[in-house]
């Protein structure tokens, strides 16, 4: 009788840093390992004992352990073997960890926002340099652009990401399948730091709420509990009429995004780079966000040939209140950040605002003025946001403010 074969990862000519892996449990014979890599010379003899260690760390001492590599590094190499053991029943609960190759900070509530690349979960040559273009953020994802019969192989993927991909300062984001799909996708990446999680055709704040309970219940039994936020997205026409009540929902929301391909086809529109069939759902999504007190984040722009159409379709996001933008190319992430840069006008207006804070603060006045003009709270701190953001975008000094402060 044949043995039966459990497969995990992917091949094929044009497979890259990835590889693919064949189990076939026996009942005796030991390990037997077939490897086919174009750089066995080199790596083979690492590949085969990172298999003896695994096959061992599971408890197989009986198998046939095939491994076709495409340049697959370490941490590639270990998420398709587990995959395959999981798949053969063979874990035992176990789980083979690769090592953080980076310190990992705490998350921060209130950072730039401005561009998130996606990144297909089940992809890893896509993953290993993206950090080099300096997004935001990073989005290992796990919902659309993995396939139904890849999940369980991007699972584990992405969640060894999380521990052995460098970020380089990128937020460490993932954006978890819809529910219910997306509460077993908690198990295997909340206890990895991640800083946001993204919640896919979110249209209640009751999903919300059933997400944040299983995250406070995988949190509470970590030895070093962290921080945790969220960003829901709304894809649906239910979703922004709910979008307050959904933006409201939790303490961990720290973003608010719209998915115009998914809200188009449910209110049955085609989506254009105008956006007129899109403007009451932007719009409705920027002050949902605003009054929960969140950044509000805008769609993707599908098309990466067309650069002008992403500029106009930013500067349109800046200007109805938008804080950042979806990116799925990276070509797409210095256009974004230059876009939503503030102009001249903005820099200089801010300037003027700050120091007539730093101003009243010196003399110990409890309001602000610019010339004959009361200036609020929110208006200063708006103002405080474009100076940093001025000095991100690097149209400003970083010393500017302290200059001016030490007089």
């Amino acid at each position: 009788m044949a043995q039966i074969i459990f497969e995990a990862g992917n091949r094929g000519e044009k497979v890259r840093s990835d590889c693919w892996i064949g189990l076939e449990p026996r009942t005796s014979g030991g390990l037997q390992i077939e490897l086919t890599s174009k750089v066995e010379k080199l790596y083979g003899e690492s590949i085969r004992q990172l298999v003896r260690e695994m096959m061992d760390f599971f408890g197989i001492a009986n198998a046939r352990i095939q491994v076709e590599d495409f340049g697959a590094v370490s941490f590639v190499l270990m998420a398709r073997i587990e995959s395959a053991v999981r798949k053969a029943g063979l874990d035992g609960g176990k789980r083979y960890l690769p090592e953080y190759v980076e310190e990992v900070p705490p998350p921060v509530r209130d950072r730039f926002r401005r561009s998130r690349l996606y990144l297909p979960g089940d992809q890893p040559k896509l993953m290993l340099n993206a950090a080099i273009h300096e997004p935001d953020g990073l989005i290992l994802d796990l919902e659309d652009s993995v396939a139904p019969t890849k999940k369980d192989d991007a699972r584990i993927l992405v969640r060894n990401a999380l521990r052995a991909l460098e970020f380089r300062g990128s937020e460490r984001m993932v954006r978890i399948n819809q529910l219910p799909l997306g509460l077993t996708d908690l198990e295997e990446v909340v206890p990895h730091k991640v800083d946001v999680l993204l919640l896919p055709k979110i249209e209640s704040p009751e999903q919300i709420h059933q997400i944040e309970a299983k995250v406070d219940e995988i949190l509470s039994g970590l030895d070093e509990p962290r921080e945790l936020f969220f960003m829901p997205i709304i894809e649906s026409a239910l979703g922004v009429i709910n979008a307050y009540a959904i933006a409201s929902a939790s303490p961990r929301n720290v973003a608010l995004a719209i998915g115009l391909e998914d809200y188009t086809a449910d209110i049955g529109a085609q989506r254009t780079n105008e956006g007129r069939e899109s403007f009451y759902a932007r719009s409705a999504i920027v002050n949902a966000a605003r009054a929960a007190g969140i950044q509000p984040i805008d769609t993707v722009f599908s098309d990466v040939q067309d650069m002008d159409g992403l500029r106009a379709s930013v500067l349109e996001a800046k200007s109805l209140g938008f804080d950042g933008k979806g990116c799925i190319h990276p070509r797409q992430i210095r256009p974004i950040h230059e876009a939503f840069a503030p102009t001249p006008e903005e820099i200089e207006k801010a300037k003027r605002i700050v120091l007539a804070f730093e101003e009243a603060e010196k003399k110990g006045l409890g309001v602000v003025s610019l010339g004959s003009k009361m200036i609020d709270p929110p208006v200063v701190k708006r103002a405080i946001r474009t100076i940093d953001l001025a000095v991100k975008s690097h149209l400003l000094d970083e010393n500017w403010r302290e200059n001016h402060e030490n007089g």
